[in-house]
């Protein structure tokens, strides 16, 4: 019986090794680009960057050290010059597959970086597996703009799971259309009608401004925003400034708000303030043919009627007024239930003098006056 040489008795102490095979190794040597591990093989195992990460920003010495033990999947025994070939990035895969498939069937949620902004979604990546989640299943609303989302961390679920395909779908809206319901739920939950509660403008257009009330979104239309005249919503309200709103009316899920709180009604008191005989000083606001509207107070809007501007004849309020200027009237008709107040700066005049002999004059306009502006302002409201 013939002796085992020593390269045989050497071979026959080493583990054989194939293709697919799990082995654990340890470091022995790094550079930028690739490192080398010992397996228990005759031959040492040879790990790429490449075969290390998809990342091609890694450089390998600043993330192996010598005498790290790490395991590796063999690809190839012999690549030709006696080397094996080792992956970890295809071993990281398998389990990350495992991973996204237990994930996919118990419906978890995942958190992850974004590694990729396309033109048509983002790129997750959860444990070297690479997972698409369309841009219409990035948010709620669509977003034109997902740049936004780079290197942020965001949660999902796998909605579409294919690894033969290796198609791997992640949604992001569901999950934020499931926290919307439940926030709207507990919202409408504690929420009342005559509640102030605070919230943050989220939008802001012609007619109003979209209040964010944690939940739900509250409509602040132009005509609550302030028992003064707004001129335009964008010239009052930002984006993301809070306000604390009223809560005037629940419709379904619909809020209507409002800024107009009671107890700064300018209404309050305005019967004393403002009856009739009383003299009183405001601003022109803004004309119309047969009158000119002056704002006494932030609220408060009387009507000037064009008969009642001057005892001489005014064909319109134009030819003798302009808006902001200051006039001093008197009160000659108050209606707090219309909330509509007349005045006139003809009564304030001095009468002409009487001629001996001449008969009294008939009733002054001014008499009148509040008859036939209140019959103006009924058929300019029915118009």
């Amino acid at each position: 019986m013939s002796e085992l040489t020593f390269e045989q008795m050497l071979d026959a102490s080493l583990k054989t090794i194939h293709a697919g095979e799990v082995v654990e190794g340890t470091v022995i040597d790094v550079k930028p680009e690739e490192a080398v591990l010992n397996i228990g093989y005759k031959s040492d195992g040879i790990l790429t960057k490449n075969e290390y990460t998809n990342d091609s920003s890694v450089d390998l010495t600043e993330v192996v050290k010598p005498g790290d033990t790490m395991e590796v999947k063999v690809l190839k025994v012999n690549d030709g010059e006696g080397q094996v070939l080792l992956t970890y990035k295809r071993l990281a895969a398998d389990r990350g597959n495992k991973r996204i498939e237990e994930a996919f069937n118990n419906h978890e949620v995942l958190t992850a970086k974004v590694a990729q902004v396309l033109d048509g979604g983002l790129i997750v990546v959860v444990e070297e597996v690479r997972i698409f989640i369309p841009a219409s299943l990035v948010s709620d609303t669509y977003e034109r703009d997902l740049t936004k989302y780079a290197d942020q961390e965001i949660e999902f679920v796998i909605s579409e799971y294919n690894p033969r395909r290796r198609r791997y779908i992640g949604d992001r809206k569901q999950l934020i259309v499931a926290k919307k319901a439940k926030l709207q739920e507990e919202l409408f939950a504690r929420i009342k009608e005559g509640d102030v509660v605070e919230g943050v403008v989220k939008n802001v257009t012609d007619f109003g401004a979209f209040i964010d009330l944690g939940g739900a979104d509250g409509l602040l239309h132009i005509s609550e925003m302030s028992w003064g005249r707004i001129e335009h919503p964008k010239k009052v309200f930002k984006v993301g400034e809070k306000l604390n709103v009223l809560i005037k009316e629940i419709n379904g899920n619909k809020v209507a708000l409002s800024l107009k709180f009671e107890d700064q009604n300018p209404w309050k008191g305005a019967a004393e303030k403002y009856a009739i005989g009383n003299v009183v000083t405001g601003r022109v606001a803004r004309m119309t043919d047969f009158g000119a509207f002056v704002e006494l107070e932030p609220g408060i809007d009387a009507l000037l009627h064009v008969s009642q501007i001057s005892k001489e004849h005014v064909e319109k309020p134009a030819d003798v007024l302009k808006i902001g200027q200051e006039i001093t009237a008197k009160v000659v008709d108050f209606n707090e239930d219309s909330r509509k107040i007349s005045l006139s700066i003809k009564a304030l005049l001095a009468p002409e003098p009487k001629k001996t002999g001449e008969a009294a004059p008939e009733k002054d306009d001014a008499d009148v006056v509040s008859v036939d502006i209140n019959a103006v302002i009924a058929k300019q409201d029915a118009e």
